[in-house]
């Protein structure tokens, strides 16, 4: 039973975090909701660091996710530029880094995730960057700029969704690029060889260079500077600035000290929740990237890295921490803008997990929609500069429907139909 005596404290002020918070007024939540936020700016979205706000064609007034005044209006207790530095359970407090302290009756760990390091010589020169916050798309979009006026180049580790919108938005501003990819092909581990090869052709024709086959082992500089990139294989790359999209890793560390359960790093990593985004200890929740949910529908335990997980997964753990019955199983999507094509991906088809691929639609174009399948079940779908087909997409993967790989490539045999 919820009173308006309660207070709710949710530490994270990305957007599950920010969501959450505006979930809980519009239930109806009367008492206390404080939000806790390590950066100093206030709640964003983080699809246009990598995409418009990058490239130039978004303001960055139009990241954030509700207009600053919104929080006093909505009666939102918001710690700026304060992280979380202590969890107490038995306590039911949580310490910041200033040393106050805020009891909870409620609490939401929305902490997020944050970039993979290089455990390489170098990275503490001048022009390695990393890409996840605010403040780091717009240091990388002045050197983008800078780099395009100059005729510089950008090295980039890790051929990935980050990796690859940033190597297009490099491009658009006129900077030369090379992409490292151990795999050999981009995003290897989502869409496999029989997509990944359409991302090498795209990026290729806007004169990105990739080098497959190899990890970075050095930076090498002057002055501070960025100079080349050495790797495994004996290449050097010149090099006047960085970017490592190598992955990101949850931020588990205040959950990991308080004795929560946590996924294996082997299996996703993340908090371990259940269905209703509930944790180990009954009055303490998760959403967002650092939430790994057992996901009803999909048999399995999933942690998702992405803005729409963010947008629905906050307000569902918002309703459960009111006592309302939650069952968190929305299926997986994001998605991409890189140069002329844009796509949305849905489902959950992780290497070995499907035997065919089927694609209907003119490949040679980009206008289709590939089908990941299993024993003749659409496991995940990605769209391709077609659109309007989300809600049917999805539908096929939910219903496990057998369907009939020819009818799955014929665009005259409407998708709807194949579900039963």
């Amino acid at each position: 039973m919820v009173d308006a005596d309660q207070t709710f404290v949710i530490v994270g002020g990305g957007l599950a975090g920010a969501k959450a918070a505006e979930t809980l007024r519009a239930e109806g939540f009367t008492g206390r909701v404080i939000l806790i936020c390590d950066e100093r700016d206030h709640p964003y979205e983080r699809p246009p660091l990598s995409k418009g706000f990058l490239t130039g064609s978004d303001e960055r007034e139009s990241v954030f996710i509700h207009k600053p005044a919104w929080y006093a209006q909505a009666d939102i207790e918001l710690h700026l530029g304060q992280p979380a530095v202590h969890l107490d359970r038995a306590a039911k407090s949580v310490r910041l880094g200033d040393g106050t302290r805020v009891h909870y009756d409620r609490l939401l760990l929305a902490t997020g995730a944050e970039p993979r390091r290089l455990d390489i010589p170098g990275t503490s020169l001048a022009g390695v960057h990393h890409l996840r916050r605010l403040a780091h798309a717009e240091r990388l979009r002045g050197v983008l700029a800078s780099l395009g006026r100059d005729n510089g180049h950008l090295l980039i580790a890790g051929a990935g969704w980050i990796g690859l919108e940033v190597a297009a938005a490099a491009r658009g501003y006129g900077a030369e690029v090379t992409v490292v990819e151990p795999q050999p092909t981009p995003l290897h581990t989502v869409t496999g060889p029989e997509l990944g090869q359409l991302f090498t052709e795209l990026h290729r024709e806007h004169g990105v260079r990739f080098h497959f086959g190899a990890r970075l082992t050095e930076i090498t500089g002057q002055d501070g500077m960025v100079l080349a990139v050495r790797t495994d294989d004996g290449e050097e790359h010149p090099a006047h600035a960085v970017l490592a999209a190598i992955g990101a890793a949850p931020r588990t560390a205040l959950a990991e000290a308080a004795g929560l359960a946590l996924v294996d790093r082997a299996d996703g990593g993340g908090i371990a929740v259940d269905a209703s985004l509930r944790t180990s200890d009954p009055d303490i929740f998760a959403a967002g990237d650092v939430a790994a949910a057992e996901h009803p529908w999909l048999g399995t335990r999933l942690r998702v890295e992405h803005w729409a997980n963010a947008l629905h997964s906050g307000p569902a753990a918002a309703r459960a921490m009111l006592g309302r019955t939650v069952s968190y199983d929305r299926v997986p999507y994001f998605f991409s803008d890189q140069y002329e094509v844009g796509l949305e991906y849905h489902g959950y088809a992780p290497p070995g997990s499907y035997d065919q691929v089927v694609c209907r639609g003119d490949v040679a174009k980009r206008e289709f929609i590939a089908f990941w399948l299993r024993e003749g079940r659409v496991l995940a779908g990605m769209n391709v500069n077609v659109w309007e087909v989300a809600e049917r997409v999805q539908h096929l993967i939910r219903t496990g429907a057998v369907v009939d790989p020819a009818a799955l490539a014929d665009p005259t045999v409407p998708l709807e139909s194949l579900a039963g």
